[in-house]
């Protein structure tokens, strides 16, 4: 059976973990990594911004954009 826990608080975790050694459970930390693609395009647009090409926009014109 597994079980997963979401959400859980750092200062909980070593608990949790505790509680699970001593029932004889086995833990498994399983780690997502960013969808490459994604994270390309977000490094490609913040290097765009330090090359100046982004625009600035009030929050008036942000707001106009949603309506």
């Amino acid at each position: 059976m597994e079980l997963i826990l979401k959400n859980v608080k750092k200062k909980d975790l070593p608990v949790l973990k505790s509680l699970a050694k001593s029932l004889g459970v086995e833990i498994e930390k399983e780690d997502k990594p960013y969808n490459p693609e994604f994270v390309k395009e977000i490094l490609e647009a913040r290097e765009e911004l330090k090359q100046g090409k982004g625009i600035k926009m009030t929050l008036e014109e942000i707001d106009k954009l949603w309506k």
